[in-house]
């Protein structure tokens, strides 16, 4: 009967069950689960919300809010390493909860490891068939009356029956993965190492299938030597969910110990160590208290991974980061991985000699490049270019561009004709325009006297020409040495129109006759929402641009969602750009050597390294966890661009205008 009514309630309707699973699995009780579930009946039935219809991390986009009050990691930073050891000093025995506390996965779901043994034992649908073996073999036991406690090869013989894989080569498997994953909680390495040093003994109590003797050697793998016991449920036969454990440990140190003990799980730490005589002490389980705020609609391992990865940083309670560390973290970090990643490959299989970073924005790509790549440090190389330099150097092959530049896109703006000609550094051409025409310099530029200005530029083409002559023969020195001995270079940028790689190529290539192909690689191109989004298709039709994130011809759900006019460009080179100032030109000195002019650095300079420092953490993390698997998990476009859908979403928006103080565009761009 039970059964029947579960199936009724809560399975009837995918996203419902979805939720309702989750919110238990928060230490919810079975009163509140109920009046959470009857409250997401109301919503579906009453209040027509049929987005509950569907998981949460299938749905076509996510909305789910974001914290705003503080940074995220505030939320679970409460005591230091050295006040949370002192509080447990008064105790005789700590004994803690080994997964999830001790130790941690770097998946979001414990069971995405599996999937990497799936991989290595080449079974399709191994991850599914190893949960429900664990489960057959735990009703196996209780038919004969046993505990629901089994062991890995207890769990391994049904697999075994039901697969075909030798119990004997699984159970190796997945010692190896299990070892190659767990990694020491940051926040209790430092706490046991506190307390070691202070002769306090300590204990460690889990239920799992996994044998005390492994367990063991992986607390220690994990820098947690020195432990006095390891108490494991398949050893005992008894489990801290049923209160067993407890009574046994009670019986090996007695009734006048008193003992602590600390783990994640409500119930099995916390309620059932209360009851048979122990102090608690609960540690929120870092994916419970962090998945509420990650991005779900990703790929399985890759997603559970970035999960993993976000959610330890943050929710150790090891440090509290500040939002910029977090915004990079966060956002920035998979994309970054990612994007190295793809830039890696494309200069494999396209025989790419030299990447240039752009600058601003390649300045944190660089150092994330170099830090995977290390051995390409001499293949690589930041760039000084921008849209404004270059619109100035190749003037000559695309003027369309360059009264866009500095006309149409300040009309009616407030910019003065004075400051107009400046920018151009045509200072001297200006009085003779506004003679010509019998206008005042200080008067604003608008669109009626826009065409004006062009009209004058063009009749006086070619000394507009001359004025940056200087330039372009200094130009050309700076990249002459830039691309010496390279016959194909990679310019890498944001995006979004690939203008800037497309006027470096024809620099390179027709105005200092430089023999170096140049291909662009951004990042994202324009979307579908900009107001041309048509400008880079015939760069991509030919190859001379490729982006990661999505263009026209991939991934068009993010080129129709992403909304410069709601901006997305600049939030998303809020992540990459340089706290140096933008380059203005380049010019010649008396000695004929190149000098490079920039604009005055950004305002928050301190904020921007920031944003880098949690950007550059991730990237190491994802690097570090690479290496222990021994495999490189792919990072696609889609994926490196989930995180951010999550935070450019409707209920997000809040969220992001907190950031919209360092988005200065003229500073970023």
């Amino acid at each position: 009967m039970k059964e029947r009514i579960y199936r009724l309630l809560v399975n009837r309707i995918p996203g419902i069950r979805s939720r309702y699973i989750q919110f238990r699995d928060r230490g919810a009780g079975r009163l509140a689960g109920l009046f959470y579930l009857l409250w997401l009946y109301i919503r579906y039935f009453l209040l027509f919300d049929k987005s509950l219809r569907v998981l949460e991390h299938i749905s076509y986009y996510e909305d789910r809010r974001l914290y705003r009050k503080d940074s995220e990691s505030s939320l679970s930073y409460e005591l230091c390493p050295q006040e949370y050891a002192k509080k447990l000093m008064k105790y005789d025995l700590i004994s803690f909860d080994i997964f999830d506390t001790l130790i941690l996965r770097p998946f979001s779901d414990p069971t995405d490891l599996f999937s990497l043994m799936g991989m290595e034992l080449e079974y399709p649908d191994f991850r599914r068939l190893r949960i429900r073996a664990e489960k057959h073999a735990r009703e196996l036991h209780k038919q004969v009356g046993g505990s629901p406690e089994v062991t890995l090869e207890e769990i391994w013989k049904v697999l075994e029956k039901e697969t075909g894989i030798s119990a004997e080569n699984g159970i190796l498997v997945e010692k190896k993965w299990e070892t190659a994953c767990c990694y020491a909680n940051p926040f209790f390495q430092e706490v046991f190492c506190l307390l070691k040093r202070r002769g306090k003994r300590m204990i460690a109590v889990s239920d799992m299938y996994l044998p005390g003797n492994f367990l063991r050697e992986l607390l220690i793998r994990c820098g947690y030597e020195g432990l006095e016991e390891v108490f494991v449920s398949c050893d005992a036969g008894q489990s801290k969910h049923s209160g067993t454990l407890y009574q046994k440990i009670r019986d090996v140190y007695g009734v006048d110990c008193s003992i602590l003990h600390i783990g994640d799980n409500p119930y099995s730490d916390g309620k059932q160590a209360l009851s048979n005589g122990f102090s608690t002490l609960l540690y929120e389980n870092c994916n419970t208290a962090g998945n509420r705020y990650r991005a779900l609609d990703m790929s399985d391992v890759t997603g559970s991974m970035y999960r993993g990865i976000v959610n330890a940083q943050l929710h150790s309670g090891l440090s509290r980061f500040s939002r910029e560390y977090e915004y990079g973290f966060v956002y920035g970090g998979l994309f970054v991985t990612g994007f190295c990643r793809f830039l890696h490959e494309y200069t494999q299989h396209a025989h790419i000699d030299k990447l240039l970073f752009f600058s601003r924005d390649g300045d944190v790509l660089l150092k994330a490049y170099r830090k995977l790549y290390p051995e390409q440090i001499k293949q690589t190389a930041y760039a000084h270019w921008s849209r404004l330099a270059a619109v100035k150097l190749t003037a000559k092959y695309y003027k369309n561009e360059y009264f866009t530049r500095f006309l149409t896109h300040k009309e009616n703006q407030g910019y003065s004709i004075r400051r107009i000609f400046q920018s151009m550094e045509l200072e001297d051409m200006g009085d003779g325009f506004c003679q010509s025409v019998g206008i005042s310099p200080d008067e604003v530029l608008t669109h009626k006297n826009a065409g004006d200005i062009q009209n004058y530029l063009e009749d006086n083409w070619s000394q507009v020409l001359s004025h940056y002559e200087g330039e372009q023969k200094a130009g050309g020195q700076y990249y002459r040495s830039l691309l010496d001995g390279c016959q194909h270079a990679a310019a890498v940028d944001i995006g979004w129109a690939g203008s800037s790689a497309v006027m470096l190529r024809t620099a390179v290539r027709r105005l200092w006759g430089i023999p170096c192909k140049i291909t662009g690689i951004l990042a994202g191109t324009n979307s579908g929402l900009s107001h041309q989004p048509e400008i880079p298709e015939p760069f991509l039709i030919s190859g001379e641009l490729v982006s990661y994130l999505y263009s026209a011809w991939q991934n068009r759900d993010l080129w129709k969602f992403h909304d410069p006019d709601k901006n997305h460009n600049l939030y998303w080179e809020l992540l990459l750009g340089s706290p140096q100032g933008s380059l203005k030109g380049f010019s010649l000195d008396e000695n004929e050597n190149c000098v490079l002019h920039f604009k005055r650095p950004p305002e928050h300079g301190d904020k921007i390294r920031e944003i880098h420092r949690g950007i550059l953490d991730f990237v190491e993390q994802y690097r570090q966890i690479e290496h222990r698997l021994g495999i490189q998990i792919p990072i696609s476009g889609r994926d490196a661009y989930a995180p951010m859908l999550l935070a450019l979403s409707r209920k997000n928006k809040k969220f992001m205008r907190d950031l919209e103080g360092l988005t200065d565009e003229a500073g970023i761009g």
